[in-house]
């Protein structure tokens, strides 16, 4: 059986509810204060849109004001940890400006990606945010030049667009500079794979640190491990089979440190005695879960999401921007693996 739909109420019914002309509901309804429209009358009127259920058509009252109050929110894969965590800081920072979000997936397929695009605007969107899993160059759809946007842990190819990334040396830095403080001297580093900007900022951190404390850097103690946990474990036993093992690993992400855990464990050495660990990003399910729990630099997603916002709401608002990138501290999480 066919289920029925409730009707939409009409302008015009409001208007004789409160017993005056459509013109004078759509003036209140776009608060247009130019009308001069008595405050006895406007309560009459929202009295009437309350009684009758009467809800506003959102793409007419865009077009009238030339404002939507939609922002869109494009990232490549909304069910990721990290995409969920650049979702939660925009839309809250959106929702404390009067804004809303409208979200959708970018994936990695560039036809999908410009029909997000197009979507968006065709829903009259005031402003854009871009968001990646990952820190790294991108280079948009030409229709992403038809409003305001802003890229999160992302920057332009071109240079043409502002963007909210992570502070990747200074966390490099944290980490190491963590390590160095609970006395350790010789500091193992799994990094990314090269040429990446974590990969390079976080490296960055990790000799300028080492610098600051006096010390040599020892090229043969950076080992790649791929971003993944059989990188990390293949990474952290070439380092832990030598005979000057390093006395601390700097693992370039929570998924190497993952690895590394393994390699420590079979060799029968124990987490944070005989060798700490430290390492980036925070994931949740990871660093809070290994034992034991692992230290971390955290990726600020939720403050990135936040401040994307901001500097979209200063955009949508005519408004310059002091600096086209804003980077973003990465914080230390304590637990227990140094």
């Amino acid at each position: 059986m066919a289920t029925s739909r409730t009707r939409r109420v009409t302008m015009s019914e409001v208007a004789e509810r409160a017993g005056v002309s459509r013109t004078t509901v759509s003036f209140v309804l776009n608060a247009r204060a130019d009308a001069a429209i008595p405050e006895e009358t406007q309560a009459r009127i929202r009295a009437a849109i309350e009684e009758l259920g009467y809800r506003p058509n959102a793409g007419a009252r865009a077009l009238a004001a030339k404002r939507s109050e939609w922002y869109g929110l494009i990232t490549e894969i909304v069910t990721a940890p990290f995409a969920v965590d650049v979702i939660k800081g925009a839309q809250d920072r959106a929702w404390a400006d009067g804004k809303f979000l409208l979200i959708t997936a970018g994936d990695t397929d560039p036809a999908m990606e410009a029909a997000a695009f197009d979507k968006l605007l065709e829903q009259r969107a005031e402003g854009l945010l871009y968001a990646t899993t990952w820190h790294r160059a991108v280079k948009l759809p030409p229709a992403a030049r038809e409003v305001p946007v802003v890229l999160v842990n992302c920057f332009d190819a071109d240079g043409a667009l502002p963007s909210v990334v992570p502070d990747e040396v200074a966390g490099g830095y944290t980490a190491t500079g963590r390590l160095l403080d609970a006395g350790h001297r010789r500091i193992g580093f799994i990094n990314l794979d090269a040429g990446i900007p974590a990969a390079v900022g976080r490296r960055l951190g990790y000799e300028q640190a080492l610098r600051e404390a006096g010390l040599g850097i020892d090229d043969s103690l950076v080992v790649p491990g791929h971003a993944t946990a059989d990188g990390g474990y293949a990474a952290a036993c070439s380092l832990l089979d030598r005979t000057d093992r390093p006395t601390a690993l700097f693992c370039g992400n929570d998924r190497t440190a993952m690895g590394a855990y393994d390699a420590i464990k079979e060799r029968g050495l124990r987490i944070p005695d005989d060798i700490a660990v430290i390492g980036f990003d925070n994931q949740e399910l990871i660093a809070a879960y290994l034992r034991p729990g692992l230290t971390t630099v955290a990726l600020p997603f939720e403050l990135m999401g936040a401040k994307g916002v901001d500097m979209l709401g200063a955009l949508t608002a005519g408004q310059p921007l002091t600096t086209t990138q804003v980077t973003v501290d990465c914080p230390l999480i304590e637990r227990s693996s140094v």
